[in-house]
């Protein structure tokens, strides 16, 4: 391993967001962030070890055929890598075990949560306590919504962050749990580090069109109680230049930087001081 910050963007089978995704880690300071279609993993030819910051880009995975991400599950799960006995799924929790950070975006976090790798409770990556399904509204929507960031939550990517502005497009985005004690173990550990809120990111919504899809509790985004493996409906790499901004022509106070990209800097600036 170089001293070098190596991030992986895996694309293919429906996934469209992979380019945005590679270019907020290398504007928050990777110096590698390679694209990889999931055929070459699966061929051995690119292995995550090699990686320290793994991302699920958005998308239709498989077209979103079976549920929001779950083809995409199974291939993870079930497809050997050739040559060897194990599993993508293998791979991704030998790499989570390693103390590296795994980030999924929309398509992205609906696979973790369908894989088990969040909100992972006891730390237990395998089992599925939480899914993603349709959007209260039957529709697919693409909108802007504001986001209250929990100032308790372990998560890496948002210290020191207090609310993020950012867009949705998703039709399977409401968040929903096993059961009652699923979300009350969210809650007790600030593992719900994103809520839809009001316009000062104060109190999370349940009121559409400012909550989109409906989730409990408002959820937007989670993480495991590491704070390493994070996953958002929202599109954090769609927004880390202020042109990228809906009122840029007309807000002349928005900083250079769009605020997707502070979460990227976070993770970069956590693998520099913790893993190189």
């Amino acid at each position: 391993m170089t001293g070098q910050v190596r991030t992986l963007v895996i694309a293919g089978n429906g996934t469209n967001c992979e380019r945005e995704v590679a270019n907020a880690c290398l504007l928050a300071g990777a110096e590698v962030a390679d694209i990889v279609h999931i055929a070459r993993l699966l061929a051995g030819e690119v292995r995550l070890d090699d990686y320290h910051f793994l991302n699920f880009a958005g998308g239709f995975l498989d077209g979103d055929d079976l549920g929001s991400a779950k083809a995409g599950v199974n291939r993870l799960q079930h497809a050997r890598v050739a040559g060897t006995p194990e599993t993508l799924a293998d791979q991704i929790r030998r790499f989570v075990a390693a103390g590296k950070l795994v980030m999924g975006v929309c398509n992205g976090f609906q696979l973790m949560v369908k894989m088990g790798l969040l909100p992972a409770l006891d730390g237990n990556i395998q089992q599925q306590t939480a899914s993603l399904t349709f959007n209260d509204g039957g529709r697919f929507e693409d909108r802007w919504v504001y986001l209250r960031v929990d100032p308790a939550s372990p998560c890496i990517f948002t210290r020191g962050l207090e609310g993020l502005y950012l867009p949705v497009r998703h039709g399977e985005g409401k968040f929903v749990v096993r059961d009652a004690a699923v979300l009350q173990a969210i809650e007790a550990q600030h593992l719900a580090v994103l809520q839809y809120s009001d316009e000062r990111y104060q109190a999370p919504v349940m009121d559409y069109p400012r909550n989109p899809n409906g989730s409990v509790a408002a959820i937007a985004g989670v993480c495991d109680p590491t704070g390493r493996l994070f996953g958002l409906m929202p599109h954090p790499e769609a927004y880390v230049h202020r042109t990228h901004h809906p009122r840029w022509t007309r807000e002349n106070d928005l900083p250079e930087e769009g605020m997707g990209l502070w979460l990227y800097q976070n993770a970069i600036r956590f693998v520099r001081e913790q893993l190189l």
